[in-house]
């Protein structure tokens, strides 16, 4: 639901200063030509998919 919410304040932002979707453009290319940047993200959206380890197998 919440991202619902921020999406569509996202548009609503888009709609009243059109400027905006060249800025958000460009963040978007530089946050994506550092692959660091786009691993720890990936990461972060897979982790809690990920199944938890109780305890070190031996």
């Amino acid at each position: 639901m919440m991202r619902w919410i921020l999406l569509g304040a996202l548009l609503g932002l888009l709609l009243v200063y059109p400027t905006l979707l060249g800025i958000i453009a460009a963040v978007t290319a530089a946050i994506l030509s550092k692959p660091a940047l786009v691993a720890f993200g990936l990461g972060l959206a897979a982790r809690p998919h990920l199944p938890r380890m109780r305890r070190w197998a031996r």
